[in-house]
C-alpha cells in the first residue's frame, strides 16, 4: 500500500493552482492513497470532482463543525473568517446519503468549541449526531474534527456505538488521546510533529495499531520556511519522526502505518 494521508484539503484555494504538482511529489514520496476531506456541500462536490480525475485521492463527505452552525452564528452577528454554505446541514447529510458509496469515510464532522459559543453546543452536537448516524448507516468510518469539545465527541461516539473513527489533529490531553485510542478509535499525527511536544508524546504513549498519518494540508507544514504550503508528501517527515522514537526502521514503521489504514477504511493492499 505504501504511505497515505488521511486528511488533508486539496480543494483548498492553496492547494488548487498546484494540485498537478503536490500529486506528482505525493507518488514520488510513496503515497498511494490520499484522503481529501469535504468542509461544506460545495467543497464535498470539489472533492467529489477532483477524487474522480485522480486515482491517488479518496473522497470524504462531511460539514465542518462550524459549517455545522455557521448561518445561525452569522445571523446572530457572531464574527468568522468566511461566509456560510448556501446549503443546510439536513441539505448536505442529504447530498451525503446519496453518494455515501463512492466516500472512503464521513468527515471531517465534529465538535468545535473555539469559534463556537456555546449557545450553539446543543444545535451543533444535534448536526454531529446526524451525521453520525449517516455514517453508521453507510457502514463508514468517521473523520473527527474536535477543538476544545474532545471528551464530548468522544462521548457522543460510544454513546452511539461507533467502532470506526480517526481524531485528526488532536489538541486536547495525551491522556484523553491514550483513551480515546485504548478504546479502539484512531489519532492521525500530523505532520509538523516534531516541533509539537504533545504529539510526540502521543506517538510514544498511545497503542501504535491505533496511529495513522495525516497533513491537514495546506495547513500544519513540517517547515513554513521551505514549505509554506504544506502537502500530502510531508507525512513521510511523521513516518520518520516514528521510526526515531520507536526504535525501529522506517521499513517496520510503514508496515505498521499500512495495518492501522487498512483496519479502519477497510481497503486493500
Amino acid at each position: 500500500m505504501g504511505l497515505f494521508d488521511v486528511h488533508a484539503h486539496l480543494t483548498h484555494p492553496k492547494l488548487v493552482p498546484r494540485i498537478d504538482g503536490a500529486i506528482e511529489r505525493a507518488r514520488a514520496a510513496g503515497l498511494t492513497s490520499v484522503i481529501s476531506n469535504g468542509l461544506n456541500q460545495e467543497d464535498n462536490e470539489a472533492v467529489q470532482a477532483l477524487a474522480s480525475d485522480v486515482d491517488l485521492v479518496r473522497p470524504a463527505y462531511g460539514l465542518y463543525p462550524v459549517d455545522a452552525v455557521l448561518p445561525e452564528m452569522l445571523a446572530a452577528g457572531v464574527e468568522y473568517p468566511r461566509t456560510a454554505s448556501a446549503a443546510t446541514a439536513e441539505e448536505a447529510a442529504s447530498w451525503i446519503r446519496d453518494h455515501a458509496d463512492e466516500a472512503i469515510a464521513v468527515g471531517e464532522i465534529g465538535l468545535d468549541g473555539h469559534w463556537v459559543p456555546e449557545a450553539f453546543w446543543e444545535r451543533q452536537e444535534q448536526v454531529f449526531r446526524m451525521f453520525v448516524q449517516l455514517a453508521l448507516d453507510a457502514d463508514k468510518p468517521i473523520i473527527i474534527h474536535t477543538r476544545k469539545r474532545e471528551r464530548r465527541a468522544f462521548e457522543v461516539l460510544q454513546e452511539m456505538g461507533v467502532e470506526r473513527a480517526d481524531f485528526h489533529c488532536f489538541g486536547s490531553r495525551v491522556k484523553l488521546a491514550v483513551r480515546i485510542a485504548q478504546a479502539g478509535y484512531f489519532l492521525s499525527i500530523p505532520a509538523h510533529a516534531r516541533k509539537a511536544e504533545s504529539f510526540q508524546a502521543m506517538l510514544r504513549k498511545a497503542p501504535r495499531s491505533q496511529l495513522l498519518l495525516e497533513t491537514d494540508c495546506p495547513y500544519l507544514s513540517p517547515d513554513r520556511d521551505a514549505l509554506p504550503t504544506n502537502e500530502p508528501a510531508s507525512v513521510k517527515v511523521t513516518a520518520e519522526l516514528s521510526s526515531e522514537l520507536w526504535g525501529e526502521p522506517i521499513e517496520a514503521v510503514t508496515e505498521q502505518f499500512e495495518d492501522n489504514y487498512r483496519r479502519l477504511f477497510r481497503e486493500d493492499p
